[in-house]
């Protein structure tokens, strides 16, 4: 037999692409230039102010073109330690945060398992629940200051209609119910986001669980706290962070309510800072202000990403 040579076709490597050069922040040149339009207006109106204002609150800046501006170290921070009307602005922003934050909760809840029912004109109720969420803070401020107005206040004449009153009642006057209005006007204008996160993670709980449930002989609350309730919480957790995160930061809403008064009775740390900046011209110690800010909410801000860390790793 003869032995027939093959001659295999000569293996050809197939072309090395090169090699992309990492830039700025990992990402290579064409990445770099698409995400530069995103991080200018980032780092302009964002990180910009917010490294100035860290470094005004080591000064001593005044208001004034010819104001002369020196470095006082944590000066300010020892003044901000001292301050009882810092304080008191401090112990009012809590009251404010964690009240607009609990009853903003549970009136939301509740609207949201009741949007979630098989309801006529489902639809219309859903949009108007949407409404207070589409005005902006500052018409939200003098719609309410109209309706608490002491004489022509549509909140007086129902409650007088009522017999509940037997005068005009000033409520953004009165020491004693000018913040316990203005917390009603913060649950009322921050409850459709809350009631729109809500109601999508009521949504998503499956309906063959509740009547799985239903013909166990399970009842209404049965069924909310051991089917609804796991299934919803860590919504929950993570939109009742946010949302004192929100309401720790407001200013606009309350200072077109109140600015702060009567008394500085609804004066939040914002507002404190707002006032020690543009009325009294100290820059440097509300930026010190701001700063304490910043940490304070750091915090809640940590803690929120611990329990989104750990609601990922028990996925």
């Amino acid at each position: 037999m003869s032995a027939t040579a093959v001659t295999e076709p000569p293996r050809t490597t197939p072309p090395q692409r090169p090699a992309r050069r990492r830039g700025f922040l990992g990402l290579d040149r064409d990445g770099l230039m698409l995400a530069v339009p995103a991080l200018v207006p980032v780092v302009l109106f964002s990180v910009y102010p917010l490294l100035r204002g860290i470094y005004l609150g080591f000064t001593d800046a005044q208001a004034g073109a010819n104001a002369q501006t020196s470095f006082t170290g944590f000066e300010n921070y020892r003044n901000l330690l001292g301050d009882s009307y810092f304080w008191e602005s401090f112990r009012i922003g809590l009251i404010w945060a964690f009240a607009v934050t609990i009853l903003q909760f549970f009136a939301s809840l509740g609207l949201a398992l009741l949007l979630n029912q098989r309801l006529r004109l489902r639809w219309l109720a859903r949009t108007l629940a949407l409404v207070p969420w589409a005005m902006p803070p500052v018409v939200i401020g003098i719609m309410w200051r109209l309706v608490y107005h002491p004489n022509a206040g549509i909140l007086n004449d129902v409650l007088m209609d009522l017999r509940i009153i037997d005068e005009n009642v000033d409520w953004l006057s009165s020491f004693s119910l000018a913040l316990p209005a203005v917390i009603l006007v913060g649950v009322w204008a921050g409850m459709p986001q809350t009631t729109v996160v809500l109601l999508a993670g009521l949504q998503s709980v499956p309906r063959e669980l509740h009547e799985a449930a239903a013909m166990d002989g399970a009842g209404v609350w049965q069924r909310f706290r051991n089917v609804t309730w796991p299934a919803i919480k860590p919504v929950v957790v993570a939109m009742t962070t946010l949302d004192f995160i929100w309401n720790f930061n407001s200013f606009s809403l309350v200072y077109v309510l109140t600015q702060g008064g009567p008394g500085g009775e609804t004066r939040l740390p914002l507002l404190f800072a707002y006032e020690e900046a543009f009325r009294y011209g100290n820059y440097g110690y509300a930026a010190a202000l701001g700063n304490a800010m910043v940490v304070v909410i750091a915090v809640f801000v940590v803690f929120y990403l611990r329990q989104r860390v750990r609601e990922a790793n028990a996925r």
